[in-house]
């Protein structure tokens, strides 16, 4: 009878466990927007007193709380949404525990501006997995960009740090950071029906409904922990993963915009058969988002490659692509770039390019038909 007890409480508690671990949802992270601030009492001007102060979070060295408008000398700060943001100085870090399931993928958002260093940087961590995202290159007119990261989770519960390992002589010339969230990740398999994982981008990080720049995937991502499943970032800048919320989408409700030229890049290798004939078919196109002007997209498979050019009114539309090859390997690269890098039209300031989406890649049964 005790043992059976036991049995039954042990399964109690691994069914509370298990229900924790997926308790987690899509979204902003406890205070990720940092509108609860600290009390007055924990804040010696905007410089945050102690570790706990600011809530849901624990803080680490030279950290700031930062109100929308305030200014730093003839600088005004601004704060993405609300009316409240974070600043790291030297060294510091601000971190978060959550609950997890072990073996899943997740993906960190968050908004991120450069104040007064130039050469900005962010490490972003959940042990043991940690990358360092570039900030040195601004793509939005708004001096705020999202970032994307992602990790798979080793334990149930974990710290999530975003850490500056900046050495300004000024600490206060450290980073903003706001909105703060995260999204499981469910990376999809090769189908019968399309070689290439993820072809339509839907599955990827979390983009925030009420704003309108989409999200950064940093460069030099491998696939096996990409934000964007399936896919690699083999270029020295960002993609843009964009939603039809905000953009122009040729299919479906997610899409890739390629924001830096031949320096923004993505890929994927799929598994082919050596001497069977492939076609490659996408959709090139423009974000609605002022991008003007003659593009040109680069695509590859394998050694094979062809430029898909694309006239762009910056007011949305799309055109269907295709590349035949023959297989010489039983992996395949499939690689996207932009010939050009283009500015928005609005602003001249901000980086924009092609739009990517819906790509597949299918065996062809009888490759004559396609002479």
């Amino acid at each position: 009878m005790r043992a059976a007890a036991t049995a039954a409480t042990i399964f109690i508690v691994v069914l509370g466990t298990f229900h924790i671990a997926i308790a987690i949802k899509d979204g902003l992270m406890e205070n990720g927007n940092f509108e609860i601030a600290p009390k007055d009492s924990d804040l010696n001007g905007t410089v945050v007193l102690k570790q706990n102060a600011v809530p849901g979070w624990i803080t680490s060295g030279f950290v700031e709380y930062i109100k929308a408008g305030q200014k730093q000398g003839d600088m005004i700060l601004v704060v993405p949404e609300g009316h409240a943001a974070i600043r790291l100085g030297n060294e510091a870090s601000i971190r978060q525990k959550i609950n997890v399931t072990k073996g899943m993928y997740y993906s960190i958002t968050f908004s991120a501006a450069r104040t007064c260093a130039q050469e900005e940087q962010l490490n972003v961590s959940v042990a043991p997995d940690f990358g360092v995202l570039p900030m040195q290159t601004l793509y939005s007119s708004s001096g705020w960009d999202s970032y994307a990261w992602a990790f798979q989770a080793m334990y149930t519960m974990v710290y999530i740090i975003i850490h500056n390992p900046g050495v300004e002589e000024d600490p206060a010339c450290g980073p903003l950071i706001d909105s703060i969230a995260i999204r499981t990740l469910y990376p999809p398999k090769a189908t019968s029906e399309n070689l290439v994982k993820n072809g339509d981008f839907e599955e990827g990080p979390y983009i925030f409904p009420n704003t309108s720049w989409g999200v950064l995937i940093p460069p030099n991502i491998e696939d096996d922990h990409s934000p964007l499943p399936g896919w690699m970032i083999e270029s020295l800048k960002a993609v843009k993963y964009i939603d039809a919320a905000h953009f122009s989408v040729p299919h479906n409700s997610r899409a890739v915009e390629l924001v830096a030229g031949k320096e923004s890049a993505i890929a994927q290798v799929a598994r082919t058969i050596i001497g069977k004939t492939y076609t490659l078919t996408f959709l090139v196109g423009d974000a609605s988002n002022s991008c003007e002007g003659s593009m040109i997209v680069e695509a590859y498979a394998g050694i094979v490659t062809v430029k898909i050019p694309y006239t762009s009114q910056g007011k949305g539309g799309y055109k269907p692509a295709v590349l035949h090859f023959v297989a010489t390997t039983n992996r395949t690269r499939i690689m996207f770039f932009s010939t050009y890098y283009h500015t928005r039209s609005d602003d001249n300031a901000s980086l924009c390019g092609p739009v990517i989406d819906d790509v597949k890649l299918l065996s062809v049964r009888n490759p004559r038909k396609l002479m």
